[in-house]
C-alpha cells in the first residue's frame, strides 16, 4: 500500500471516529426526544404538534426569543465594534489586562451571571433603586454583557488585520476619516460583523442560565420554555415541536455564520500585517469613552457579587466561604459545595479530554484542501455537521440522553459518565473552530520541502506543524476547561443528587429561603468564576492573532 493511501485510511478512519461519536451522542438522543414527542403513541401526531405552535404561551414565547435576541444583538454590536476599535487598532498600557476582563464574561458560567445580575439589581442591591429585578431589562443587560467578548474578539481580530495602506491611500487622496471608514473600513469589516452578529444572536436566542435565573417563569425564551415543559410539566410533545422549530433555525444561522466566517478566511489570508497600534488620539475620544463605560460595565456586577459574597449583617466576613466545606451548612444539599468543585473538576478534565481527543481529529481532516469542488463540498458539510451541538438545547441533548441511552448495549441513565459526555458535546465545536482555522493557514509546501529532504511524516510534523499549532492547542484545551466547568444545561438534567457539579449546586441554592443558602451560592459563584477567568486569561495569551475567533 502506498505511503498515499495509508494517508486517505487514517483520514477516513479519522472523519469516523468522532462521526461515530456525534451519531450515538446527539443525533440519537435528539432523534429520540423529537419522536417522542411526535409519536407519543407510537403513531404520528402532526396535528397536535402543529396545535402546539398556536397556543397562546407558545407564541409569546418565540416572540420574546426573537425580539429580545434581536434587541440584545444590535445593543451588543453598536457597543462591541468601537471597543474592538480600541482594544485591537490603538496601542496603550494595560490593554492586554483589558482584553482579558472583556473576554472574561463570556466564559463565566451562566448561571454565575444570572446571580451576579441578581445580587446587582435586587432590591438590597446598589442598582436596586432602579427597579429592574424581575424585569426584561434585567435578562437584556445580561445577555449584553455575557455577548460583548464575541464582537470584540470577532471584529478586532479582523481589525488588526486589515492592511492600512488602502485607508492611507483614500486619506491622502483628501477622504475625512468618517468618509474612510465608510467607504474602506466597513466594507473589509462587514465579513466579521456579520458572522458577530449572527453568533451574538444564536447565543442571546439560546441562552438558558442566565434567563432561567433572572426570568423564571415570568419571562421564557424557546430554550427555558423547553426546560419547563420537559422537567416541570412532562409535556414532551410541546418540547419537542419547540425543538424541532429551534433545530430549524439554528441551521439557517450557521449557514450565515459558516458563510460568514469563510469569507473572513479568505480575506485574512490575502492580506499581511503590515499595520502596528497607534496611540490613542483627539479623535478617539468617542469610542475610548464608550470602551471606558462598557468596562465599567463588565466589572460593576462581578465587583457587586466579590463583595456581597464577603458581607454578612454589614460587617467583612469569610463566613459564607468557610460554609462551603461544611457537611451541616445546609440540608438543601446531599453534600459539602466543596465536594461539588472536585465533582466539577473530574468531570471537566474527562470532558475536556474527549473533546480535545475528538476535535483534533475532526480540525486535522476539515483543514484539508481537496482538489476537486467535491472533495471540498464534502468536508463543508462535515464542518458543519460538527457545529450542530452549538445551537441544538443542551436541555433537549441531556434529556435525550435519559430517554434514549436506558437500554442495553448503552444503558447510561445512572452512570457518571453522562455529564462528561454531554459538557464535550458543547466543547466540542469551540475546539474544531479553534484548530480548523490555524490548520489550514499552514502552508502544505513547507511539509512537501521537509520530506524532500528527507524527513519522515514525525518529523515534518515536528519541525513544520507543532511549533505554529502548540499554542492554539493549549488555548483550546483551556477554551474546553472553561466551558466544560461552567456548562449547566445538559448538566442540569444528568448529574445526580449525590453527585452535583458547581452550576447545578449553586442554582440549587439560590432556588432555597435562606441567607446562608444565598450566601453560600455568592461563594461558590466567585470561585467558579474566578478558576474561569484564569484559564481564559491563560488561554488570551496563547491565541494566534484572529485565527481561532468564533
Amino acid at each position: 500500500m502506498t505511503s498515499r493511501r495509508v494517508g486517505r485510511a487514517a483520514l477516513v478512519v479519522a472523519a469516523l471516529v468522532p462521526l461515530a461519536f456525534l451519531a450515538i451522542f446527539f443525533v440519537v438522543p435528539v432523534s429520540g426526544m423529537a419522536l417522542r414527542g411526535l409519536r407519543p403513541e407510537g403513531q404520528w401526531a402532526l396535528g397536535s404538534a402543529l396545535e402546539v405552535l398556536g397556543r397562546g404561551r407558545t407564541q409569546r414565547v418565540l416572540w420574546f426569543t426573537v425580539w429580545l435576541a434581536g434587541l440584545g444583538t444590535a445593543v451588543t454590536v453598536l457597543l462591541g465594534v468601537p471597543m474592538a476599535y480600541v482594544l485591537h487598532r490603538l496601542s496603550f498600557r494595560g490593554q492586554r489586562v483589558l482584553r482579558a476582563l472583556v473576554v472574561m464574561p463570556f466564559v463565566l458560567p451562566t448561571v454565575v451571571v444570572g446571580v451576579a445580575f441578581r445580587t446587582l439589581l435586587a432590591p438590597s442591591g446598589p442598582l436596586g433603586f432602579l427597579g429592574l429585578d424581575g424585569s426584561w431589562v434585567a435578562i437584556l443587560l445580561a445577555l449584553i454583557f455575557f455577548n460583548l467578548a464575541v464582537v470584540v474578539r470577532t471584529v478586532g481580530g479582523m481589525w488588526e488585520s486589515l492592511d492600512p495602506r488602502a485607508e492611507e491611500a483614500a486619506a491622502a487622496l483628501g477622504a475625512s476619516p468618517a468618509q474612510v471608514f465608510r467607504t474602506v473600513t466597513l466594507p473589509a469589516l462587514l465579513p466579521s460583523i456579520l458572522s458577530a452578529t449572527s453568533v451574538v444572536f444564536l447565543f442571546c436566542s439560546t441562552a438558558f442560565g442566565v434567563v432561567l435565573v433572572l426570568g423564571g417563569l415570568r419571562y421564557s425564551t424557546i430554550e427555558t420554555e423547553i426546560y419547563l415543559l420537559t422537567a416541570n410539566f412532562l409535556d414532551l410533545q410541546a418540547a419537542a415541536v419547540l425543538s424541532l422549530l429551534q433545530l430549524v433555525a439554528v441551521l439557517a444561522l450557521l449557514g450565515l455564520t459558516e458563510a460568514a466566517r469563510t469569507r473572513r478566511e479568505r480575506v485574512l489570508s490575502r492580506v499581511a500585517r503590515t499595520g502596528s497600534p497607534r496611540r490613542p488620539a483627539r479623535a478617539d475620544a468617542l469610542p475610548v469613552a464608550l470602551t471606558v463605560a462598557a468596562v465599567a460595565f463588565l466589572l460593576t456586577p462581578i465587583l457587586t457579587l466579590v463583595v456581597r459574597s464577603l458581607r454578612i449583617d454589614g460587617a467583612w466576613s469569610l463566613h459564607n466561604y468557610r460554609q462551603l466545606a461544611a457537611p451541616e451548612a445546609t440540608d438543601a444539599l446531599l453534600v459539602p459545595v466543596t465536594q461539588a468543585m472536585a465533582n466539577s473538576w473530574r468531570t471537566a478534565i474527562d470532558a475536556t479530554l474527549l473533546a480535545m481527543l475528538l476535535g483534533v481529529l475532526v480540525a486535522v481532516v476539515v483543514s484539508r484542501r481537496p482538489a476537486t469542488p467535491r472533495g471540498r463540498r464534502a468536508l463543508g458539510a462535515l464542518d458543519a455537521t460538527f457545529m450542530l451541538p452549538l445551537g441544538i438545547s443542551a436541555v433537549t441533548v441531556g434529556f435525550g440522553f435519559l430517554i434514549t441511552l436506558d437500554r442495553p448495549p448503552l444503558d447510561l441513565r445512572s452512570s457518571p459518565v453522562l455529564v462528561p459526555i454531554a459538557q464535550a458535546m458543547v466543547a466540542l465545536p469551540l475546539v474544531v473552530r479553534t484548530l480548523a482555522p490555524v490548520l489550514r493557514s499552514l502552508d502544505p509546501r513547507q511539509r512537501e520541502a521537509a520530506a524532500s529532504l528527507g524527513a519522515g511524516p514525525v518529523r515534518a510534523w515536528l519541525s513544520v506543524d507543532l511549533p505554529v499549532v502548540w499554542r492554539p492547542l493549549l488555548a483550546a484545551t483551556g477554551f474546553a476547561m472553561a466551558v466544560s466547568l461552567g456548562e449547566f444545561g445538559a448538566t442540569s438534567f444528568l448529574a445526580r443528587p449525590e453527585r452535583p457539579t458547581l452550576p447545578v449546586v449553586i442554582y440549587t441554592l439560590i432556588g432555597r429561603p435562606g441567607g446562608d443558602n444565598f450566601g453560600m451560592a455568592l461563594a461558590a459563584s466567585v470561585l467558579l468564576a474566578l478558576v474561569t477567568v484564569v484559564i481564559m486569561g491563560v488561554v488570551e495569551r496563547l491565541r494566534v492573532g484572529s485565527l481561532g475567533s468564533f
